[in-house]
């Protein structure tokens, strides 16, 4: 039986029935592939269902073991958000995360979005800043922001597009049983242009759309910092 928040319970399993027999009997034998059995549902577990406000959609795993724990964009290898210098190395390393980091400190107005360099961000205060990548995850959270990914498991970038494929019914099923949810789908770069030709059950959703973090020009998009501002992420605040 999958194990998730009992709010998602009964949502959750009927979606991983939707899965192939031989898929589901892949993912249970929890060999070759990450997150492991355990973790790969992990946003399920501690977001509540009536809580959930958005649903944002990164594509996969980080293909890192210790990096890929669940969440989408939330990197398990990252320990410290800052540094002396500016951003931490393991931030930096991660481009999407990084990206998303300096639009936080533009939509804060910590930022100008034209000088966010390292030194810029070293400069900052940071006193009134959360410094800690699992304090990020429950930022999100507690704006109502569940981090999911299109495929839930890695094993490879060549295979990507097959567990895509895989958890589609997945998803779909996902989208038929919260269409009557007050739900936002937040989307990014091409992964809204895919999900938009496979899934029906997305115009029951109103959805936010916008470049994808790799992109530069994600830090500055004023759609993007004016979407995200309100929630305050990189904040230490009570909710």
């Amino acid at each position: 039986m999958i194990k998730v928040h009992p709010s998602w319970q009964k949502i959750i399993q009927r979606c991983y029935n939707k899965l192939d027999v031989n898929y589901r009997d892949f993912l249970e034998k929890d060999i070759g592939y990450f997150p492991k059995f355990p973790n790969f549902l992990n946003a399920f577990k501690t977001l509540p269902l009536e809580k959930t406000k958005y649903i944002l959609f990164g594509q996969d795993p980080y293909p890192r073991e210790k990096s890929a724990i669940g969440y989408a964009f939330i990197d398990g290898m990252v320990e410290e958000i800052f540094s002396e210098i500016g951003l931490s190395k393991r931030v930096n390393r991660a481009t999407s995360l990084r990206n998303f980091i300096k639009m936080l400190l533009v939509a804060s107005g910590h930022l100008d979005k034209d000088k966010t360099g390292k030194e810029d961000i070293a400069n900052l205060d940071k006193s009134g800043f959360i410094n800690d990548i699992m304090q990020l995850k429950n930022n999100f959270e507690k704006n109502g922001v569940l981090l999911l990914n299109t495929s839930l498991v890695f094993t490879d970038k060549k295979s990507t597009n097959l567990h895509v494929k895989k958890f589609m019914p997945f998803i779909d099923e996902l989208f038929r049983n919260l269409s009557d949810y007050d739900i936002e789908l937040i989307l990014f770069g091409n992964i809204a242009k895919d999900m938009e030709k496979k899934f029906s059950n997305m115009s029951n959703f109103k959805v936010f759309k916008t470049m994808h973090p790799y992109n530069v020009g994600f830090i500055k998009d004023s759609s993007t910092i004016e979407f995200f501002k309100p929630m305050n992420l990189l904040g230490k605040c009570d909710f």
